[in-house]
């Protein structure tokens, strides 16, 4: 919802969030990249979310739910681990940037690894 928000809201949701002011100004310029990033961004956190809902059985089985769920556990949690290694490729990005959403990854990253653990019996 974040995401969609910042498209919705422009430059100064970006600009909370903490978005390299690159794309900060290039949102205010009216310019259509940064929207496709957001979208694009909130697409896959979308996908991954359903794949939760069918891992957790609220919604019906979509393919491959065992792999996927693996891997997007994984990428949660390497997210929140190497943003050290990853905000030099995004100097313009906000330390409160960097905390917040490594924070917010690594909680999603661990939730879903009980439930995978708890869910498929291995706890």
């Amino acid at each position: 919802m974040a995401h969609l928000t910042c498209i919705l809201i422009g430059a100064p949701a970006y600009r909370f969030m903490g978005a390299g002011e690159r794309m900060i100004r290039v949102a205010e310029a009216g310019r259509l990249r940064p929207t496709l990033v957001t979208l694009t961004i909130a697409g896959v956190l979308l996908l991954w979310a359903a794949y939760a809902l069918s891992g957790a059985g609220i919604i019906g089985r979509l393919p491959m739910t065992k792999l996927a769920l693996s891997v997007i556990c994984s990428i949660y949690i390497a997210r929140a681990v190497a943003f050290p290694f990853l905000k030099p490729l995004f100097p313009g990005n906000s330390n409160t940037f960097w905390r917040v959403s490594s924070g917010i990854c690594g909680f999603i990253g661990l939730v879903h690894l009980y439930g995978m653990l708890s869910l498929w019996r291995v706890l």
